[in-house]
């Protein structure tokens, strides 16, 4: 089962709900894929202790480039045909800007005269790290590229034979949380109950109600009398599958690095048991 975990913005604590679900899993006899998908800023990493050395390989995007300069006409359909302003051609030979392609093949399509061709383009790296029934993958991306939607849907094509592969996407509502969430069979939206929280919670619900994919939620350092984010899913009909409570040791945890939930046994159950839920209502 691939879940993905996600929120609407940053800070809510998807990144501890991601790497405490899959320590929560391992510990339950599960094997288990973590996949980081947050390639601007990847961090998953920064709770998991003793990794095995892993293997890197390159992430690449494709670019238009002339084939044979022979063939163009300078009839400027491919610039007409890119919606991102990548290329422009005004009766001479297209001028490339590659930092603006989305690499979508647009243009080559649009070419008559077949003059165009894609070149792969370094962008980012994968690391993979194998340990036992735990799988980690790491994508990054590199300084100044723009295009993550890409490298995600090359990270998440990596052959997986694990009982659960949790995807930790990107915060937001943009190309890269879609390219993150798209492949999964469930989505775990992690919010906080704040007025900040609430609105950004509401943009991915409907950006995921529009794509058609099944959700819940997961209300990260809830507090006894602040329910806006329970009425909210009361009133919208969505699953609030779990409420994790502000705790001390949580944030002692996290600020030095360790497994936010592994001192927490009570939070572990209640992952494992969301997840049970979850599978049993999908299956």
């Amino acid at each position: 089962m691939r879940i993905a975990i996600a929120s609407g913005k940053g800070g809510t604590g998807k990144t501890s709900v991601s790497v405490s679900l899959a320590d929560a899993l391992i510990g339950a006899g599960c094997s288990v894929s973590l996949i980081d998908c947050d390639v601007e800023e990847p961090n998953c990493h920064l709770f998991l202790n003793n990794l095995a050395p892993g293997k890197t390989s390159e992430l690449n995007v494709h670019v238009p480039v002339l084939a044979d300069p022979d063939l163009c006409t300078g009839c400027g359909r491919c610039g007409d045909a890119c919606r991102f302003n990548a290329l422009v051609a005004l009766r001479t030979e297209p001028m490339f800007f590659p930092e603006l392609c989305h690499s979508c093949g647009g243009c080559i399509l649009a070419c008559p005269e077949k003059a165009l061709k894609e070149e792969a383009r370094p962008a980012g790296i994968m690391e993979k790290h194998q340990t036992g029934k735990f799988c980690f993958i790491k994508g990054e991306m590199t300084i100044g590229e723009a295009r993550s939607a890409r490298l995600i849907e090359q990270i998440l094509e990596q052959p997986d034979n694990s009982e659960y592969t949790l995807i930790d996407a990107p915060p937001g509502t943009a190309c890269s949380f879609v390219a993150a969430v798209r492949p999964a069979d469930y989505i775990i939206l992690v919010t906080e109950p704040t007025p900040f929280g609430l609105h950004d919670l509401s943009l991915a619900v409907e950006s995921l109600r529009q794509m058609g994919q099944p959700f819940g939620v997961i209300e990260n350092r809830s507090e006894p009398g602040v329910v806006l984010i329970e009425e909210y899913c009361r009133k919208e009909g969505i699953p609030l599958e779990l409420q994790i409570p502000l705790s001390r040791k949580a944030a002692e945890d996290y600020a030095e690095g360790r497994l936010p939930f592994r001192r927490l046994p009570e939070i572990r159950e209640g992952l494992i048991n969301t997840v049970r839920r979850i599978q049993g209502r999908n299956s």
